[in-house]
């Protein structure tokens, strides 16, 4: 009888008998030779790390269904394709809306539309029935950037709310507005800036928009609405993309996490089993006339 020892995983006994038939034999006792493969030991920690760093390594190392490794590599391949397309995509899509912002709206227009409000009356509403479009200052502003002496009384960077006293500095070559994201949101948001845009003196108008107790009127023009529509598309190609890294985060957490169930799960089922295997078998003798030198019966539990 021998005893052998599996580190972490359980221990056997292993008996070998032979029984020696009854038939005469011509040399020494044969001998049966059991050779028996180290089974591998698998580490809980090690598949949990490689799916966190890799997404299906894991379960290779867990020799899981090769479709469990193909899912998550599926996923992580798909996820960075999908983050590289749909980002390039919001960043050109951005570039167009603020192209378009930048050649059909300006302070020029803003400051003459708020001295000499359009005339005309929109299904029985006139511009100055709008709170928003009576003044330049507001609850929102932009930031305008003062060079040469301009810069020197007043600073570098002041509000757009200071163009009420200084209407003249729309025409000045030292005054330009300062184009950054806070920007281009402020101008297609909010009723206060609508009388920038080129189109604003023929062709403004006013919509509702209801909100969850209210009701609130928008005031349009054809070029908003369109810039609108462009920075919407715009923003549902960086959702996507934002998406997309979320769904590749998911995945080396949910790789990781499978990977490791399943790495305890298969310890838990070496360890808890109690089934006893047997093996019963012929021993090869090939000085013995019929071949045959005894049985060799083998244990495992």
């Amino acid at each position: 009888m021998e005893m052998m020892a599996e580190p972490m995983l359980k221990f056997f006994l292993i008996f070998n008998f032979f029984i020696t038939l009854a038939i005469p034999l011509n040399a020494q006792d044969s001998t049966s030779v059991v050779i028996m493969d180290e089974p591998q030991i698998q580490y809980p920690g090690k598949p949990l790390i490689m799916s966190l760093v890799l997404p299906g390594a894991g379960q290779l190392y867990n020799k899981s269904p090769l479709w469990k490794t193909a899912a998550f590599v599926g996923v992580e391949v798909g996820s960075i394709l999908s983050w590289q397309y749909f980002a390039k995509k919001a960043e050109r899509l951005q570039d167009d809306y603020e192209s378009y912002a930048d050649l059909n709206w300006n302070i020029a227009n803003w400051v003459d539309n708020w001295k000499n409000p359009p005339g005309n009356t929109i299904e029985g509403m006139e511009w100055d029935n709008f709170s928003a479009l009576k003044h330049i200052s507001g609850t929102h502003d932009l930031t305008l950037h003062l060079t040469g002496t301009l810069a020197d009384e007043f600073g570098q960077f002041v509000s757009s709310d200071i163009l009420e006293t200084h209407t003249d500095w729309v025409d000045s070559a030292s005054v330009s507005v300062v184009r950054n994201l806070h920007y281009y949101e402020n101008i297609g948001k909010y009723d206060q800036f609508v009388g920038g845009w080129e189109d604003v003196k023929s062709d403004w108008f006013w919509d509702e928009k209801k909100l969850e107790d209210s009701t609130e009127l928008v005031i349009k023009t054809p070029m908003k609405v369109d810039y609108l529509d462009q920075r919407y598309v715009s923003n549902q190609m960086k959702s996507i993309a934002k998406y997309s890294i979320t769904t590749l985060l998911f995945n080396h957490v949910f790789s990781g996490l499978e990977a490791v169930l399943t790495s305890q799960k298969k310890a838990r089922k070496q360890q808890d089993t109690n089934e006893v295997e047997t093996d019963l078998s012929l021993v090869y003798n090939p000085i013995n006339r019929t071949g045959i030198g005894g049985i060799s019966l083998t244990i495992n539990f």
